[in-house]
Formats: C-alpha cells, structure tokens, sequence
C-alpha cells in the first residue's frame, strides 16, 4: 500500500528551513536538488537557481518530510493553504495511476502523471475539496 508524507513549498528559505528540521530531528538529507540541476535552469535567474528545486528528510522509519521553494518569477504566490501537499509514494505505477485518477476526479491537474526526468512517475493536483496531492512511483 501506499505510503502518506508531507510536502512543504517555502518562499526562498526552504533550505534554513530544513536545515533547522535536521537539527531538531536528526538525520541525513535522503535529496537536495536545486533548479539550477534541472534542464532550461539557464532560463532561470541566477537567484532562482540557488533555490531548493526538492529537498528531503527522514523523519522515523516510514515518514519522510519533502519541500521545494516556489518561484516568483514564475508567478507562484505562497498562501496559507498552497504551502503544503500530501505526497503518496505509491508501491507500482498501477497504483500510482488508479490513486490520481481517483483523487484528481473533478479536481484540477497541475502537472499530468507522467514520467519526469528525475526517473520517477509523477503528477500533481488540487482535489475537488482544495487538498494539494503529489502522487510519485520511483521506477525500480
């Protein structure tokens, strides 16, 4: 079955953010990705591509806590209610298929499930109730 975490979006400071959450919690940073890793980072400012594309923390033996910093250059805004997601880690892509077609029904789609060029199977949505989603399968 699929595994719940938490996925945090900060405004520039995920990084101290989590750097204070390693402190407190322990542990090692499992991902700590910045834009400037990713393809067309060139398109980005030089101050957008120091920013956390996605970082990640154990916390426990099941639980991970995962964030990203949005980018105001791409016209992404941080209110109370768009910082957070749930972030299902599904067993196999079946799953993964089956949980964002049932969640996302009348929802809104934001990023459609597919493969992305980390290697994973991801998507992302927003259900009919206002609950940010991130449904990701890790290709094995």
């Amino acid at each position: 079955m699929a595994i719940l975490n938490s996925y945090l979006n900060f405004d520039g400071d995920a990084e101290a953010a989590f750097n204070f959450y390693k402190s407190v919690f322990g542990g090692e940073f499992l991902a700590l990705t910045r834009f400037k890793e990713i393809p067309e980072c060139e398109l980005m400012s030089p101050e957008d591509q120091e920013k956390i594309m996605h970082i990640s923390l154990p916390i426990g033996d099941l639980s991970v806590l995962m964030a990203t910093d949005i980018l105001r250059s791409l016209g992404q805004t941080l209110n109370p209610g768009n910082n957070s997601y749930i972030s299902i880690s599904a067993d196999t892509e079946e799953e993964a298929l089956r949980l964002f077609k049932g969640l996302s029904t009348d929802g809104v789609v934001t990023i459609p499930l597919e493969k992305s060029f980390w290697g994973s199977f991801f998507g992302m949505f927003t259900d009919k109730f206002g609950i940010q989603w991130m449904i990701n399968y890790d290709f094995k």
